[in-house]
């Protein structure tokens, strides 16, 4: 165990250190940042390496197997009724536990935060029992895309525009760190109980259509409370000048995610005991591993909750403000896409992800081609987020075109590419973006001027959307290098055919 904790924790370093080098290369060339804040930052790499670390491993000896466990054994009942319930019930308590939801819902002026958490909840557990239907009834994934998003776009029209940027966000936010591992396992388990085609096939989009649920919920909300004020009241950065300023601030924001961290497993465990006490899956041993996994699990959130709220936030504040004032404004965007391609590595889901689908796919869609696919994605989507920011254009100019370019790919690429791609929408938008990326864009808003909620906010729902283009490219290049490969293979067979007959002919 300790062997893999320390390969855990080094593949941790290696996703950690680019985004790192990148931000005090930053602060020691034209944007030097204040010794306390780069105290912070430092520090802050540290508890996000170590915390990577646990939860990884943690997530593989417990979140992984649990998810897995739960989905066979309901896949296996056969009973549409108690999947539908089971399903709405376990969507709506680790919604409601969420610790990245507590935070968007102190950002929504106007709408009570319980109101808009159990609103949320309520649309990530119609959505998780929808997509447990279709992969029961094997309906096309393609068409759910189709119907729910246009719906999503035309409820759009009717919600107060400072309040859409905020509700596409909501998407992203909801499938968070520990919502994804277990939903996407929870949809492999009763992927795997059908054939192995099916299996493979079907095995991924059930966070992406959980996703949909919270934007349509929060989009529908916007127009029956009709929100007038929409002032953005940013976080007070901490004036922090010793190391012991920076130990006070870690020492205050450890037991406050804790607290966070411990109220969002709970569901999921007292689920999962329930779940046991009737099923009876795991024998005693496996049940000691999954709880020693749980152990793990929130440790390793905790330290990273706590390293990116408390370190990273302020840094990515600090450069956005300080690079938006100065003369280098425009190098907002090639930075954007560095930065964006580097830090979706430092996203503790990415890596649940990535090592499900080269489980799932059997190694044909390794790991490295997946986080690869995500940061070309990501660091597209901080191009486009920069470019919001200096222009003030519209999020809808880049949304709507993006994704119907992504929903036109799914009818062309192999059905498990378009599954894997837009749960890699709602994995990528995790708390890396919502700690650094966010304050990293509101602070080049309030530099330059604009319009946070219309301007900055909206970044989460670009990171969501552009992997599910790079992502779908990548299998539409599949396709094409097999369908090559295909014919290559054809025509060598028919060569040593006529060689024989011409061979027995002589």
């Amino acid at each position: 165990m300790k062997r893999n904790l320390k390969a855990k924790v080094k593949e941790a370093l290696l996703s950690v250190l680019p985004i790192t080098i990148i931000v005090l290369f930053l602060s020691i060339t034209i944007i030097p940042m204040p010794v306390g804040t780069t105290l912070l930052f430092l520090s802050g790499a540290v508890l996000l390496i170590i915390g990577m670390g646990f939860f990884s491993l943690g997530a593989d000896m417990a979140m992984i197997p649990m998810g897995d466990g739960l989905g066979i054994e309901l896949g296996k009942s056969q009973k549409i009724f108690l999947m539908t319930i089971v399903s709405f019930i376990l969507g709506f308590l680790i919604t409601v536990a969420e610790p990245d939801l507590q935070v968007l819902a102190h950002q929504v002026p106007s709408i009570p935060d319980n109101v808009l958490i159990f609103t949320i909840a309520f649309g990530v557990g119609i959505f998780l029992a929808i997509a447990v239907l279709r992969t029961f009834y094997k309906i096309s994934f393609s068409y759910m895309l189709i119907f729910f998003y246009s719906l999503v776009f035309i409820l759009s029209i009717f919600v107060p525009k400072d309040f859409i940027a905020m509700a596409f966000d909501s998407g992203g936010v909801t499938t968070g760190p520990i919502t994804v591992p277990f939903i996407m396992t929870f949809g492999v388990g009763m992927a795997s109980i059908r054939s192995y085609r099916d299996s493979q096939d079907d095995s991924f989009g059930m966070v992406a259509l959980c996703s949909i649920g919270p934007i349509l919920a929060v989009l529908i909300l916007g127009i029956c409370y009709n929100p007038t004020t929409t002032d953005y009241t940013s976080a007070v950065i901490p004036d922090v000048f010793t190391m012991q300023d920076v130990a006070r601030q870690f020492l205050i924001g450890i037991p406050i995610y804790f607290r966070e961290v411990s109220i969002a497993l709970f569901p999921i465990i007292l689920f999962f005991a329930v779940f046991q006490l009737i099923s009876r899956r795991y024998k005693k041993r496996q049940l000691i591993k999954i709880g020693v996994g749980l152990i793990y699990t929130l440790v390793g959130l905790v330290l990273f909750l706590t390293g990116v709220n408390v370190g990273f936030l302020p840094a990515g504040h600090y450069i956005g403000s300080e690079i938006a004032a100065s003369a280098y404004k425009l190098l907002l965007i090639p930075l954007g896409m560095i930065i964006g391609y580097f830090i979706v590595s430092a996203e503790p889901a990415v890596h649940v992800l990535n090592k499900q689908v080269e489980m799932v796919s059997q190694g044909t869609i390794s790991q490295k081609l997946m986080q690869r696919s995500l940061s070309i994605g990501t660091s597209i989507s901080l191009a486009f987020a920069m470019i919001r920011v200096l222009s003030g254009i519209s999020i809808f100019w880049f949304l709507v075109p993006g994704y119907f370019i992504a929903i036109i790919l799914t009818f062309w690429v192999p059905k498990i590419f378009t599954g894997i791609a837009f749960d890699s929408g709602g994995v990528a938008s995790g708390p890396m973006t919502a700690t650094f990326l966010l304050p990293f864009a509101i602070g080049v808003c309030k530099s330059l001027g604009g319009n946070i909620m219309t301007d900055a906010f909206g970044i989460v729902a670009m990171v969501a959307m552009t992997p599910l283009i790079t992502i779908q490219v990548m299998g539409l290049i599949y396709k094409i290098k097999m369908e090559s490969y295909d014919e290559t293979k054809s025509v060598a067979i028919l060569d040593t055919e006529d060689s024989i007959i011409d061979y027995e002919e002589e």
